[in-house]
């Protein structure tokens, strides 16, 4: 361990113990992952021509119609946490690249409900449909007890991150 910055070789800055060394081991895991994930994305949204916004809008209304659900600017801003401005110029832009239209909303003449395009849905499961079928055969290969002993971490986990300091 450096004594001048805290930290040791893998980035954090904890002791040498046994439980520490393969708790790290499991954040630093967790670290490549997060960063395999992240080059995934990018590689997505540039083979896609959208920014980060745009692809989880785009996942969103694919997710939404999948489960026969609608999905108004209002919802997408909510799903989103962005405002109702942001929302605007972002549903603008995918409509002009074709990603997304609107259609008349069936009950209230004053909404619009948003779809991904089939065009944009094929592209989206050409780039990542390959990847979540190997992902979901991984997870569904684990034991029912592995399973819920990495739910219990990840939640454990997403309870820690989520908390405002």
């Amino acid at each position: 361990m450096s004594t001048r910055t805290g930290y040791d070789a893998s980035g954090y800055w904890y002791d040498t113990e046994e439980k520490t060394k393969s708790g790290t081991a499991v954040l630093n895991a967790m670290r490549s992952y997060r960063a395999a994930e992240g080059d995934m994305r990018r590689r997505t949204q540039t083979s896609m021509n959208m920014g980060e916004s745009d692809l989880a809008a785009v996942r969103i209304m694919i997710e939404s119609d999948a489960a026969g659900e609608t999905m108004s600017p209002t919802d997408l801003s909510k799903r989103l946490h962005i405002s109702t401005a942001s929302t605007t110029l972002l549903v603008d832009r995918l409509v002009h690249s074709g990603h997304v239209k609107r259609s008349p909303h069936p009950t209230d003449r004053r909404s619009v409900l948003l779809v991904a395009t089939q065009s944009s849905n094929d592209e989206v499961h050409s780039n990542l449909g390959t990847m979540h079928e190997q992902m979901m055969e991984i997870a569904s290969g684990l034991s029912l007890k592995d399973a819920g002993i990495i739910l219990g971490f990840f939640s454990r986990m997403n309870v820690v991150v989520s908390v405002k300091r």
